[in-house]
Formats: structure tokens, sequence, C-alpha cells
């Protein structure tokens, strides 16, 4: 009895994942706005990986397109189309393509940076690129609706026609919030949540596939097999959520500037 109880107690206690993954220690220019830890790092990857990508495909452009370009054009294809033209038209749709294209693609690479092997991370996880992203999207909105409506944008917005004139006192408010305050913070954390819970989960699994192989005691090492399963899983449907997550986001952005280019603004 005595040995079991000594076995159990020289079992180190496994270690979860914490919040504190996000916050990485500092490893250069510490104590200025410049820091650069790193989910920064990974962030500048991600931009690299666009770059580099888009550059390859681009290079050297045919008529009939080599793979390299045929892969870059279908992605293209696939916002243009799917995203932009069919929910702002042709002409609208063309207009603010560079804009929906580039949220797009920097979204799913900040995002695809969490299954890379040695990076593990998110660069969309922590809240600055998301809610970056969204401010971009705040002013691409407000953007459209004065452009298209210098002197009405706002009016409707706040004050939406064919509205009894006592009920303004209860919907302004609610328009107010909602339009100009809540959909920023809301682009924000549907992307960061999402990817935090998915680093997360990712992390737990092959962390507990770690400590129950070499760490726990006997026939409890088994468990190991389970949970290597399960962060594979995982990792399959993280994919999932890492290109639908760069399509939403895209996809709302590209709804508010149609919202902001409606008729009746």
């Amino acid at each position: 009895m005595n040995l079991l109880v000594q076995t159990a107690n020289d079992v180190p206690p496994f270690v979860g994942p914490t919040i504190n993954e996000f916050f990485p220690p500092v490893v250069a220019f510490e104590g200025t706005p410049f820091e650069i830890n790193r989910v920064m790092l990974i962030r500048f990857f991600a931009v690299v990986l666009i770059v580099v990508i888009f550059w390859l495909g681009t290079r050297r452009m045919h008529v009939v397109p080599g793979r390299g370009q045929n892969v870059v054009e279908l992605g293209l294809d696939f916002v243009r189309v799917n995203i932009a033209e069919d929910l702002l038209g042709k002409k609208d749709g063309r207009r603010f393509l560079p804009l929906i294209t580039a949220v797009f693609f920097t979204v799913l690479a900040m995002n695809f940076t969490g299954v890379i092997p040695f990076l593990q991370l998110a660069g969309t996880s922590v809240i600055g690129v998301p809610l970056l992203l969204a401010v971009v999207a705040y002013i691409a909105f407000i953007y459209a609706g004065v452009k298209k409506s210098p002197g009405k944008f706002f009016r409707n917005a706040l004050f939406p026609p064919g509205v009894p004139l006592p009920l303004y006192i209860l919907i302004t408010p609610i328009e107010f919030v909602s339009t100009f305050i809540v959909r920023p913070f809301t682009l924000t954390l549907r992307l960061m949540m999402n990817m935090i819970v998915g680093h997360l989960l990712l992390v737990l699994f092959f962390t507990g596939t770690s400590w129950f192989l070499f760490e726990s005691p006997g026939i409890f090492k088994l468990f190991g097999i389970g949970t290597v399963a399960f962060g594979f899983a995982f990792t399959v449907f993280e994919l999932l959520i890492i290109v639908l997550q760069a399509y939403i986001f895209a996809l709302l952005t590209t709804v508010y500037i149609q919202l902001a280019l409606a008729e009746e603004h």
C-alpha cells in the first residue's frame, strides 16, 4: 500500500493550458510601444507567408496558368464571386474587392498559424489584429454610406424611415448602439474567441497525450491513445473553423458595406 502511495506521489501533476499562453514574454524592444513577443513574430510570419504566396503565384502570369498562378486565381475568384460581387453586385463588388480580399486572406493566414507546428498559435487569438480588422471594416462601412448618401446616411441609420415619431425615443439609441458600437466589437470577439478556444482545446489534447504516455502510471497510459485521436480530430475541425472564420469575417464586412449602400440611405 505504501508503495502504491509513493508511486502516485512520484507522478508529476498534469498541467493544462492557461490564458497566459497568449501573453508570452517579450523578446525585443521591451518597455517600448514596439514590443515584440512570440505572438508578434507569428503575425510577421503570417504576413510574409501571404506576400510570398501571392508573389510566387503572380510573378509570371500566363494565359494558361501554372499551378501557383492557378491556386492564387482560385482564391481570388472565390472572394470576388462568392463574397464581393454576390452581395454588392459587379460595380460595387469590384470597387471594394481589394479591401475584402485583404481582409479574407489576412484572417485566413493569421488563423492558419494556429495549426502550423512550432508556431501553434493563431495571430488572431490576441485582440490586436481582430480589433484592427474590425476597425477597418467599420471605417469601410461608414465611408461607403457617407460616399453614397452624404446627407442621409447617419440620419437614416439613426432614424429609420416609416417609424412613428414617438418610437424614435426608443429606436434611435438602440440603432446607435447596435450599428455604430456593437458591430466592431462583435466582429472582434467572434474571431478572437473562436481562435482562443480552438488553441486551448488542441493544447489540452496534445499535452494530455504527452502526460498520459510519458508520465502517468501503468494502464493509464492507454488514455493517451484516446487523447491523441481526439487531438487529430479537433485539428481537422480547427482547419474548418480557420477557413470558416475568414469567410465569415469577410462576409460580414461585405454585408455591412452592402447595408451602407442600400437605397434607403
